[in-house]
């Protein structure tokens, strides 16, 4: 079980990277030994939600410079599964370009974020259910029609309103099925347990990696995570990791 030691000006942070993400876990321990992280920045800390780190351009960067799209060169394939490991407080989890230039969720190369966020109430969780539930769906629903867009076209070429509102109907109770089918929406009575008591992020699962967590050092990742920050969502006094070590 492989464990990083990440020295940063305000203290030290050991993550434990998961067997069962390798690709991810191997990646970071390669860049950990390249010395790739030493003297970047955790150049994005939103308070009450995360600390993002790993961008190289971030090295020696002058204030006002933009960063966050940095990065090795390369993605790593996705390694998602919320079913086992959450967007808990402490979760070690892989940055990543939005779903619209993204579709396969492929990782950065090298950003990572550690997750702070809020506890929340059942009624919450309830509601973030729900929300997954029509997102999965939509999702579903689009990848159905996109499948039949050569039918999808023809009726609107013929201006068959009835015959795309039948289409429509079809393929939006096929994606109800295949949804409930498919599952994976709901919140295990642990994990609602741990969004409860410990706090996260669970509106993040299903979406981004989670490759690791965080085994000392919450303390330190609280005190980024409430350092001020200026336009960008950068520290108003950068926050530097100093060095990296694998345990």
């Amino acid at each position: 079980m492989a464990k990083v030691r990440i020295a940063t000006t305000m203290g030290e942070i050991v993550v434990r990277l998961y067997d069962e993400t390798p690709r991810h876990r191997d990646n970071f321990l390669k860049l950990v030994a390249e010395g790739f992280y030493d003297g970047t920045l955790f150049h994005r800390v939103i308070k009450d939600f995360m600390i993002q780190g790993g961008d190289p351009d971030s090295k020696g960067a002058p204030i006002g410079k933009a960063l966050g799209s940095g990065g090795p060169g390369y993605t790593v394939p996705a390694e998602i599964d919320a079913s086992r490991f959450i967007h808990k407080r402490g979760a070690l989890s892989a940055a990543r370009l939005g779903d619209e230039v993204n579709p396969q969720k492929e990782s950065s190369g090298s950003q990572f974020y550690i997750v702070w966020g809020k506890t929340y109430r059942s009624s919450e969780l309830r509601q973030l259910e729900k929300q997954r539930e029509m997102q999965q769906v939509q999702q579903i629903f689009q990848s159905l029609a996109a499948e039949r867009r050569s039918e999808i076209m023809t009726l609107r070429r013929n201006r068959d309103q009835a015959g795309l509102m039948a289409l429509q109907e079809q393929l939006a109770d096929m994606a109800k099925r295949q949804a409930k089918e498919k599952g994976g929406c709901r919140f295990t009575d642990e994990q609602a347990e741990t969004y409860a008591t410990i706090g996260g992020t669970p509106f993040l699962d299903g979406d981004y990696t989670v490759f690791g967590e965080v085994e000392m050092g919450l303390d330190v990742v609280e005190q980024i995570q409430n350092t001020p920050t200026q336009r960008g969502d950068r520290p108003k006094d950068d926050v530097r990791i100093i060095k990296t070590i694998v345990e």
